[in-house]
């Protein structure tokens, strides 16, 4: 089977001369299918390697993770053989070698010590520490004959040292990929730890002196080529529907996945916005298939100022046509005991009022927190309750919901919360408090995404 990459910025990305070569932005461009086409070019070369990076192990070994991918295109390479070693690596006919690593924190290098790498591959650049890069570049040499090269994929991460390294190729107005400057080379030297950028390697040699043979080759070429979704032309026609998938992302995954911006950023109002509101109910629909009351507990019994500090209880509902309604807000400061007073009352009314309602409480880490969320599980026996750990940072949780709040799909009963309710969602999530965030993501994954007839821990 031939193998060969798509024109466009594919083509660019095999065909640079860069020592380093970043590619990428957006998600869904055929980042990582270029990335393993990369070492094809010299595996008849005895002595060429190659590792490719991910953050994690799984990543590299799960199901669907980097191994799976590259058997589908080094599997037909005649007599090519994957070993599982540490690491899992391909042996070539020829003699060359492609190995698969990770690298979780920044004391993974010290295992890479001795080595001589050809080619270095990062899949998902922005995941790494800016540390480990620089340091793996002393592991980036050869006998093989192939000048020493860097390959790494990325989407576009503002608070990522990525976004500095490549700040040339990007509209800091905008946070756009430059068109023009795609593919374009710069070289950089590293000097009392700052990097010094040029368009040609002899600025470089005279700002600096550099007149040996060896000072010469200090300064490393590097581009940035930027690719989207637009590019990948093969799985926009295998999967047409992924496009829709990325545009129905809230608002800043959608300029980061889909439009490869790196300057967005979480601000006050990204994420929920009152006049995304799809409509103000003056009475509950009766088509209502689905309620939970996701609560955001107190985490600690006062705040800086001396007072207790709030929780809050967010009741969702998921319409048998499949939007959502806000229906109830609860936002109080209370002492523990009051806590649980309020979330058991609360339990009782729900019920009384709407039926089954599921009941979601957040778990925190530890062994104390999974007490308490046991102990609220008990003290709520005969309801629909359930304790979830939650995971990922506040904005991440977020997202669906602000995604489905953005296309107007979630509606809000007129009540005397709702100016409070609005303002702390407008502020999210630059806002002091977010309690009554966390309790209306917490509720609405619940309906969007779960079975709400399990009930017990998770």
């Amino acid at each position: 089977m031939q193998f060969s990459p798509q024109e466009g910025a594919q083509t660019k990305f095999l065909s640079s001369k860069a020592s380093i070569v970043i590619y990428g932005g957006s998600a869904g461009g055929g980042k990582t299918y270029g990335m393993l086409l990369s070492p094809i070019r010299h595996v008849d070369n005895p002595l060429f390697n190659a590792v490719i990076f991910r953050q994690h192990y799984n990543q590299v070994h799960a199901a669907g993770g980097l191994l799976d991918e590259s058997r589908n295109i080094y599997s037909y390479y005649p007599n090519a053989v994957l070993k599982s070693t540490s690491p899992a690596t391909w042996h070539f006919p020829g003699g060359a070698k492609v190995a698969f690593g990770h690298i979780e924190r920044y004391a993974d290098v010290f295992k890479w010590q001795g080595s001589q790498i050809c080619e270095i591959a990062y899949d998902e650049l922005t995941h790494f520490e800016e540390r480990t890069f620089f340091y793996m570049l002393s592991r980036n040499r050869s006998v093989s004959g192939v000048q020493p090269f860097v390959r790494a994929t990325c989407n576009a991460d503002a608070d990522s040292w990525v976004a500095k390294f490549i700040e040339w190729w990007i509209d800091q107005d905008t946070g756009y990929p430059i068109k023009e400057r795609s593919g374009k080379l710069r070289w950089f030297i590293r000097r009392d730890e700052q990097l010094y950028w040029a368009d040609t390697p002899n600025e470089l040699w005279k700002q600096f002196k550099l007149k040996t043979e060896a000072e010469k080759r200090e300064p490393r070429s590097v581009t940035f080529i930027a690719s989207t979704l637009y590019d990948n032309k093969i799985l926009m026609e295998k999967n047409p529907e992924y496009l829709a998938n990325l545009k129905a992302m809230a608002l800043v995954e959608r300029e980061r996945l889909l439009h490869g911006n790196w300057k967005i950023k979480p601000a006050a109002g990204m994420y929920f916005r009152r006049t995304q509101v799809g409509e103000m109910l003056k009475v509950l629909p009766d088509d209502i298939v689905k309620w939970c009351r996701g609560w955001d507990l107190a985490a600690t019994a006062e705040d800086e100022g001396g007072n207790p500090a709030f929780t809050a209880g967010i009741l969702i509902g998921k319409r048998k046509n499949g939007r959502f309604v806000v229906a109830d807000v609860i936002n109080k400061r209370l002492n523990a005991d009051d806590v649980r007073k309020l979330v058991m009352l609360t339990a009782q009314a729900d019920k009384a009022r709407y039926g089954r309602v599921t009941i979601r409480l957040p778990q925190d880490p530890g062994q104390a927190g999974k007490e308490q969320a046991k102990s609220y599980v008990r003290m709520l026996a005969g309801f629909n309750a359930k304790a979830i750990a939650e995971t990922g940072s506040k904005e991440a949780r977020a997202e669906p919901m602000a995604a489905q709040w953005q296309a107007g799909n979630i509606d809000v009963l007129v009540a005397p919360w709702n100016d409070m309710y609005f303002e702390q969602l407008e502020s999210f999530p630059m806002s002091k408090y977010k309690d009554m965030v966390d309790g209306s993501t917490s509720s609405f994954t619940e309906i969007a995404f779960r079975n709400s007839g399990f009930i017990g821990i998770e």
